[in-house]
């Protein structure tokens, strides 16, 4: 063939890659919104139900996570996998309103998540400032690093609880309807920093997008902020 041919060839190939690289990029931008809106019609949908989160247990929230459809194994031990979002009151003492969302990655397992393979959706409540700091900042295993539980449920139930006192993360699931507290004890949770990439269209940290106001609110956000400043807009936690 001829060289100079082949030559010519290289920047018509180049062109034609362009459309498809620009897809790419586009679809995966979409994913994190889609993934951040979902999330916020998750949670909406649980608030909403008579019987779900305690109102005393979710305004001693400092952070809310929020995974939508996290699979689930059943061999052996159990495992989980799952992308959702961290959303926390604004300040370094998380005494502000609600601010934009982080991405975050759940990964592992343990005996508890053997729910038959189905997809669930989870929450979970962060309650103390330590818990939502060591989560900014590195992976966390649920259990080991942080004490976590399975969250009371019922509106009338109390933040002042043994189980709530003791843990700094409280663990709910919806499957099938149905909503409970569940230990992800053996779990390990994440910020997705490759994810908020995606979402804000440039590199940033959770620990920035939490603590120092480095990303603005993304319109996939609206519900979710939102529903957490009308079912909690105070902190009534002990101060910290």
């Amino acid at each position: 063939m001829n060289m100079k041919k082949i030559w010519l060839g290289i920047p018509l190939l180049s062109l034609l890659a362009l459309p498809t690289i620009a897809q790419d990029k586009q679809e995966k931008e979409d994913k994190e919104e889609s993934r951040v809106e979902n999330a916020g019609k998750v949670l909406q949908e649980i608030l909403n139900a008579p019987d779900s989160i305690p109102q005393d247990v979710l305004d001693k929230a400092d952070c809310v996570v929020i995974l939508p459809s996290v699979l689930k194994f059943a061999i052996g031990f159990g495992g989980s996998y799952g992308r959702g979002v961290m959303t926390c009151r604004g300040g370094d003492s998380f005494r502000g309103p609600w601010g934009p969302p982080t991405m975050m990655a759940l990964e592992g397992g343990s005996a508890g998540l053997q729910l038959g393979g189905n997809a669930t959706d989870f929450v979970l409540l962060l309650m103390s400032p330590r818990s939502a700091k060591s989560m900014l900042a590195s992976k966390v295993k649920l259990g080991g690093d942080a004490s976590a539980a399975a969250g009371p449920v019922g509106r009338t139930a109390s933040a002042e609880s043994d189980v709530a006192l003791r843990a700094e993360i409280l663990s709910y699931s919806r499957a099938r309807g149905l909503f409970a507290g569940i230990s992800l004890e053996g779990s390990t949770l994440r910020a997705d920093n490759n994810a908020n990439k995606k979402l804000y269209g440039k590199e940033i940290m959770a620990s920035e997008i939490v603590f120092k106001h480095a990303a603005q609110v993304p319109p996939s956000a609206k519900t979710l902020l939102a529903t957490l400043q009308k079912a909690s807009p105070k902190n009534k936690s002990n101060a910290k």
